[in-house]
């Protein structure tokens, strides 16, 4: 999926805890983790959805604005 007008990327902060697993999947480096949560840099993310699998405990999607 590409970048769809509209839709932003969504991280739940009442279940990310901070692995990192998303960061290495992620192909344009716009995931950090900053203080035990992950932060996205919207305006470079390209809404590829890889990182998204591979959260374990499903805190990431991409919703509408």
């Amino acid at each position: 999926m590409g970048r769809v007008p509209g839709y932003v990327f969504e991280v739940d902060e009442d279940k990310c805890f901070g692995c990192g697993a998303c960061i290495a999947l992620c192909p344009v480096n716009v995931l950090d983790l900053v203080d035990r949560m992950i932060v996205v840099n919207e305006e470079k993310c390209t809404h590829c959805e890889l990182c998204i699998p591979s959260c374990p405990v499903f805190a990431l999607d991409i919703v509408e604005n």
